[in-house]
């Protein structure tokens, strides 16, 4: 059993690390489903405003991969998305090198319709790179790429969060306007998609600085690997001054779509098959497609439960950074029957001493009949030949009554629902600054 987040998500493994957080496969008791789940580190008023500007963003779109609840416990926060399984554009490259340019086109157009939802909700991503890009495991098919990490986009208009002279995002990717302290603007999240495109193609990381020194002298030529026909595309992409770029991403699918129909078919025949696999490998034990293989529901956060069976190792509980954990109670130990005693009347009287009675446990200490073993479907991650996970092996679990008399122990506190005070206060001193912030600067331009 992993730990259990605000009594509905179960953290289950980290699948990757964020700039402010790390990212989980979780089980979502309510909905019954697996999903990515991400924890922030830190709980500073910056990064609680940024959490909920990202987890507030929502985009449905089958090429955005946007945040879809959140939570928060003790003094931690995360959100959820959907689980994609086959890795990112980076991790696609680095096991196939450059990829053929006709895939390439399949996976800009996606990024470009993904990012065209994007900027129709007026926001701007700011950090489009390949280990953003992430692939659902396709296999040999058309691919499907969704665009993630919303960690540092902006909503045109609001303020920002960072100093004048300080530049977000990743290095190498940065539009020539964020250099000069630029507001970013929808054309540098298109600078971006430019700078993504030519790394597929080529299979390196395009130099940013050499590429802007290229084109004093107007558009270069096309790189070596890139095909002519979409270069005209990339190039326009990659243009220093952000007028000369396509005005939106909707413009760069049609003129992408026109290039794609010049490039010589011969030219790109693919000479070898891409393959999109699952890159999160199999679930830890105790956890199969159906979610905990012991079908338990979460435990209550005020009395942990547990299954365990007497005379079976028990390995000592972890405790958590929340203190929310399942904790196996002590085995039943019975107390042996007075040996000694017995075999001195024994010996008395001549009489052969009676065989020892096996100690009896109280009738709410007593093991119930282990379950039927159910079958289950193969599991995916990969499927194990002859059916999916065994049973449960332990008995249920009965809790042990105090001894007559003895008054029982009291009930822990009832614990609230909703984020503690020490996150709650800091998101609405926030949340009321940006507020005073904008009533200012309205009154200001009025």
């Amino acid at each position: 059993m992993g730990e259990i987040f605000a009594g509905r998500y179960e953290l289950i493994d980290p699948i990757g690390r964020g700039g402010v957080g790390m990212v989980w496969r979780a089980w979502d008791h309510r909905r019954k489903r697996y999903v990515a789940a991400k924890v922030l580190q830190q709980s500073d008023a910056h990064t609680l405003l940024r959490f909920v500007r990202e987890q507030s963003l929502r985009i449905d779109h089958p090429h955005v991969l946007a945040p879809a609840s959140w939570a928060a416990d003790d003094e931690k926060v995360l959100f959820t998305m959907a689980l994609v399984r086959g890795g990112s554009l980076a991790h696609l490259v680095g096991d196939y090198g450059p990829l053929p340019p006709t895939f390439v086109c399949t996976l800009l157009d996606q990024l470009l319709s993904g990012l065209a939802a994007v900027h129709a909700e007026n926001v701007v991503h700011r950090d489009i790179k390949p280990a953003n890009i992430l692939l659902e495991p396709t296999g040999t098919g058309r691919p499907h790429l969704r665009l993630s990490d919303f960690g540092i986009s902006v909503r045109k208009g609001e303020p920002r969060l960072t100093e004048t002279d300080y530049v977000v995002g990743t290095p190498g990717y940065f539009a020539p306007e964020q250099l000069l302290n630029a507001e970013a603007d929808f054309p540098s999240d298109l600078y971006a998609v430019g700078l993504v495109g030519l790394y597929l193609l080529t299979g390196r990381k395009p130099d940013s600085q050499e590429l802007f020194e290229q084109y004093e002298n107007g558009v270069p030529a096309a790189p070596e690997g890139v095909p002519e026909p979409l270069w005209q595309v990339l190039g326009q992409l990659l243009q220093p001054d952000p007028a000369a770029r396509f005005r939106t991403a909707t413009g760069a699918r049609k003129a992408l779509l026109g290039a794609v129909e010049l490039l010589d078919g011969d030219a790109t025949v693919e000479q070898e098959t891409v393959e999109v696999f699952d890159h999160l490998g199999p679930l830890p034990e105790g956890f199969g497609p159906d979610g905990p293989l012991d079908g338990a529901s979460p435990p209550d956060r005020d009395a942990p439960a547990s299954t365990a069976g007497p005379g079976l190792p028990q390995a000592p509980p972890q405790p958590s950074d929340t203190g929310s954990f399942p904790l196996r109670p002590p085995a039943p130990t019975p107390t042996p029957a007075p040996a000694a005693s017995v075999a001195t009347a024994g010996a008395a009287t001549g009489a052969a001493a009676p065989p020892p009675v096996a100690p009896s446990l109280p009738a709410s200490a007593q093991p119930s009949t282990p379950p039927t073993p159910t079958s289950r479907q193969p599991d995916p991650y990969p499927p194990v030949a002859g059916g999916g996970g065994p049973a449960h092996p332990y008995p249920a679990y009965q809790p042990l009554r105090p001894p007559a008399g003895q008054p029982a122990a009291p009930a822990a506190p009832v614990r609230r629902p909703g984020p503690p005070p020490k996150v709650a206060i800091p998101v609405l001193v926030v949340a009321l600054a940006c507020l005073v912030a904008g009533v200012w600067a309205l009154t200001v331009a009025g």
